[in-house]
């Protein structure tokens, strides 16, 4: 079929050049590797070709001849032995870790198991169930980037096919996919609220758990990676993966980033009862973590069956080249990272200073990008929200718990509150990182919307199929006084007005905003708060909410210009007591400093500051009035002016100009107030 020689041990994976198709793969403890090729669609074997054992446990191989579009996989020989974790088995095809493409679909069956339940070993071969690596030669991404500073962003956390499924202005065709988050309707209505990057869930090749396709349901998030360089498939319009490039540079040429969420913590091969897939059936016991004995066993810090062992400098190198690969050639901006606390921590636990910590901050393409920690795990000392080296994001779960706690009305909040608004100082400041290190989120794809957090005092998951056991049981919400939906107008405008509260905190903390797609649409789960397998009208933003007097288009427009328009919010580090330019003041009712029994009276659920900038003859006052009881206040003397201008609220009646000192607060209240110097505020629009 091809003339075949030795070929070359870089790259890994399949490389075109002028001579024909290269071949890479590692798998150090095998007896043998072959090289399969297949045919046609349904794609047939059609070949199996010895690879040639390398130096360093890699096998190679050339085809002369052979070209893009090669359908091909790898079967690994060697020993099996259950108890000691090893598992090679010729019948399984193995999809290549570093392909860039792949045909077909995966179709679950008893034959992806390298063994079957009581332990005795598969022979059953799985080819006609896997899809097939695909020779394919990727492009650089040439398009200009919009490089935006943090203390410019604004994220969207979105999902692919939920956010533009039932878009009616987008083509037919491309709702769901890649295309429709550059649809012209979407990116007006980004650029309507302010956003500056979206990110997005998993994009890279994923499959459903059996536990779900046996119930009917799918893995409607992604977090379960089969591929960590190939776009998801089912999210191309024609199946090509060069949609995800056209989607990037579709967004960029609107100043619009891409981030994208990344599982490198686990992947789908899931523990010992899992399929052999891909990395398993090559090196199973250097690319998964295991304990020391029993061999045999994952160690779970996923809570997914298997961890991704980050110690193994092949695996560190799978994850660098594939990090580096999404920045050169897919185009995007930066990644959020799932579970990052594994990827910090080796058998002595979390390190900060990890291998793939020092990787990432070296490497010249990895060093200009966003980076973003989830900081937490399952695992041992999994809880790391600050621990993470500078230049890292991370985002803050204790932002986002304070403020739900405030707005719902729990007693003795504030001191917790204002550490939050002021950007976290105590998790962030020790190890030289500033306010912008905090992402700062109400709601994200895994919990309740927005909408549910004033409707729900209960999780609601019993579509999921697990008894309504599975999601967080504490989620800081309330109902408003009736669970679930309803058409009473005080009830519906009291939901309205207390997400308006909670957005006007968020937009006026220090840190990077985050909002979940569907919040400016008002977007309902039903309760259910864990929607990872939803893969229907319970995920799907509803656009038919757009223009009602419900959603919250307007306000989060609003806030973003406000925020836009203060240097306050855009200072690199903390400010204190001895900063010269700007000043952060908190203020009692009174008008007065807030004192030690301010601070500890927990029947106190109003929290006044003032963010000063003195360079900018600015200021911008922010009341937070959590109690339902209306109250007067006195507010301080405005620095800059003789008078403080309104310029927002969450009352339905606010109309923006000078208030009078004293005023009166509504119940569950919030105002933003500002002055200026006009005449030093360096031409600077008026907000």
């Amino acid at each position: 079929m091809f003339k075949t020689k030795l070929g070359s041990t870089y790259p890994l994976g399949n490389s075109i050049n002028a001579e024909g198709v290269n071949f890479a793969v590692y798998a150090p403890s095998a007896s043998g590797v072959t090289l399969c090729l297949f045919e046609g669609l349904p794609a047939v074997e059609v070949a199996q070709i010895a690879m040639n054992r390398r130096e360093g446990g890699l096998w190679t191989l050339h085809l002369e001849g052979a070209a893009e579009g090669v359908l091909y996989g790898y079967r690994a020989h060697g020993e099996y032995n259950l108890g000691e974790g090893v598992f090679f088995n010729k019948n399984k095809l193995l999809l290549d870790p570093y392909c860039k493409d792949f045909e077909g679909d995966f179709t679950w069956s008893e034959r992806h198991y390298c063994h079957l339940p009581v332990g005795e070993f598969n022979a059953n071969d799985n080819a006609i169930d896997m899809p097939k690596s695909r020779v394919f030669s990727p492009k650089l991404y040439r398009g200009k980037r919009p490089n935006t500073p943090w203390q410019d962003t604004f994220i969207y956390e979105c999902h692919v096919k939920g956010t533009t499924q039932t878009l009616d202005a987008a083509d037919p065709k491309k709702r769901g996919k890649f295309l429709g988050l550059c649809e012209p309707s979407f990116i007006e209505h980004l650029r309507q609220l302010g956003v500056t990057a979206v990110e997005l869930l998993p994009v890279q090749a994923f499959i459903s758990e059996q536990f779900l396709t046996t119930k009917g349901l799918q893995n409607y998030w992604g977090y379960n990676t089969l591929s960590f360089f190939v776009p998801h498939k089912s999210y191309c319009v024609d199946g090509n993966v060069a949609e995800f490039q056209q989607m990037v540079e579709t967004l960029h040429g609107h100043n619009i980033e891409v981030i994208i969420d990344v599982v490198y913590n686990h992947t789908a091969e899931s523990g010992i009862d899992g399929p052999m897939l891909s990395m398993r059936g090559l090196h199973n016991r250097g690319y998964y973590r295991m304990l020391q004995a029993p061999e045999s066993v994952y160690i779970n810090d996923t809570g997914c069956g298997n961890t991704i062992n980050i110690d193994d400098p092949i695996t560190l190198r799978l994850v660098i080249d594939s990090l580096r690969y999404w920045v050169k050639y897919m185009g995007v901006d930066g990644f959020r990272f799932d579970l990052a606390t594994i990827l910090g921590r080796s058998n002595e636990g979390f390190n900060g200073q990890h291998a793939f910590f020092q990787a990432v901050a070296q490497d010249p393409i990895l060093g200009q990008v966003k980076l973003i920690a989830e900081p937490w795990d399952v695992g041992p000392g999994g809880y790391q929200l600050g621990a993470f080296p500078p230049p890292w994001r991370e985002w803050n779960d204790k932002y986002r718990d304070v403020v739900r706690r405030f707005w719902r009305g729990d007693a003795g909040t504030l001191p917790e509150l204002a550490k939050r608004i002021h950007g976290s100082n105590e998790l962030f400041e020790h190890n030289l990182r500033g306010p912008l290190n905090s992402i700062n989120f109400l709601t994200s794809h895994d919990g309740f919307s927005l909408a549910d957090w004033v409707s729900y005092e209960h999780k609601h998951n019993e579509a999921n199929g697990e008894g309504n056991c599975d999601g967080h049981s504490e989620n800081y919400s309330f109902n408003c006084g009736v669970e679930g939906p309803s058409e009473d107008p005080k009830v519906t405008h009291k939901r309205r007005k207390l997400q308006i509260n909670a957005l006007v905190t968020l937009f006026m903390s220090k840190g990077v905003p985050m909002i979940c797609a569907g919040t400016e649409l008002n977007h309902s789960q039903g309760g259910n708060n864990n929607a990872y397998c939803q893969d229907n009208e319970t995920s799907w933003l509803d656009w038919r909410n757009l223009n009602t007097t419900h959603d919250l288009l307007a306000p989060i427009s609003a806030l973003m210009k406000i925020r836009n328009q203060l240097s306050a919010f855009k200072h690199p580090f903390f400010v204190h007591a001895d900063d010269e330019r700007f000043a952060v003041l908190w203020y009692n009712k009174l008008g007065q400093i807030m004192s030690e029994m301010d601070w500890h009276d927990e029947a106190n659920k109003t929290l006044v500051y003032l963010l000063a900038d003195h360079a900018e003859s600015s200021s911008v006052l922010v009341v937070l009035h959590a109690d339902v009881n209306e109250t007067e206040i006195q507010l301080p003397d405005p620095p800059f002016s003789n008078r403080w201008e309104a310029v927002y609220s969450s009352e339905s009646d606010f109309e923006k100009g000078h208030l009078p000192n004293p005023f009166g607060l509504t119940g569950q209240s919030a105002w933003i107030l500002l002055s200026q110097n006009e005449e030093t505020t360096n031409g600077s629009e008026k907000v």
